[in-house]
Parts: C-alpha cells; sequence; structure tokens
C-alpha cells in the first residue's frame, strides 16, 4: 500500500517508474486533502497550484506545474496550445479549480488534455467546495477516438 510506504521509499519508486498511477494519484489526493484542511476553500487556483506541488515534492513526487501540451492541426505542431496545471510523476495530470461548482467542460476540458498527451488518468480537483472529497473528480482517458 502506497499510503503505508515511508518517504525514502516512495522517492525510491517513484525515481524507479515503479509507481502506477492509481498509486500517484492516491498521493495526490491525499495531499489535496491536507492542503484544503491546512488553507480552506476561496483562494485563487495559483495558490493552491503552488502549495500542492510544494507537499507533493515533501512526499517525494516529481510535479511539473504549468506543462505545455501540444496539439496538431492540419500538419502543424502548435506547442503552447494548453497548459496543464500540474503533471505528478509524468503520469496523471491534475488540473485545479476555485470555483463554486466544477462544471461538465471543465471534465472535457482534462479528458482533452489526457489525449493529446496520451495519458490515462487525470484528477480535477476543485479547492473551492466547502468539503474536498466532493470537489476530487477521477477522469479516465480510455477510449479511443
Amino acid at each position: 500500500m502506497v499510503a503505508g510506504r515511508g518517504l525514502t521509499q516512495r522517492r525510491k519508486d517513484a525515481k524507479e517508474g515503479r509507481l502506477t498511477e492509481n498509486e500517484v494519484a492516491k498521493i495526490v489526493v491525499d495531499a489535496a486533502f491536507r492542503v484544503h484542511t491546512a488553507l480552506g476553500p476561496g483562494l485563487l487556483e495559483s495558490v493552491y497550484e503552488t502549495v500542492l506541488a510544494h507537499e507533493l515534492s515533501v512526499r517525494g513526487l516529481r510535479v511539473a506545474r504549468q506543462v505545455p501540451i501540444a496539439i496538431e492541426y492540419e500538419g502543424m505542431r502548435f506547442d503552447e496550445a494548453f497548459r496543464a496545471d500540474l503533471l505528478v510523476e509524468d503520469l496523471v495530470i491534475v488540473e485545479l479549480k476555485s470555483i463554486e461548482a466544477v462544471r461538465p467542460v471543465h471534465k472535457k476540458q482534462l479528458l482533452t488534455y489526457l489525449r493529446l498527451s496520451h495519458r490515462k488518468l487525470g484528477l480535477l480537483i476543485n479547492f473551492g467546495a466547502p468539503l474536498i472529497k466532493d470537489g476530487i473528480t477521477r477522469v479516465v482517458n480510455g477510449l479511443n477516438r
């Protein structure tokens, strides 16, 4: 079980690429809970992005912020068409919101990021939710389109 592993073991597993998308997601959800408990709802997304990235780094995960996602159109590649808020362990895209309610378009946006980047799992985390458990949505890219 990932949560029971020590920080040193998690860092070793991450460095050796042994963490699965689900293991990474579990750590992200736990870290988001900690951040939301400490800061509460209502801050800017950029604040949650900074603090969550720090919390994940402390837990031994590699985190990239504002990662460009390319798109191809009519044979041309546009390298910075979109930006994902966080990319954790080069496996899980984390899209952050700080709004009253998540809309279907937010889930579609994350699914598009997953498809374009050829990744399987994303987390949409709304820090604006009164309870963080109600603000976390898993989005899976399992369809070939």
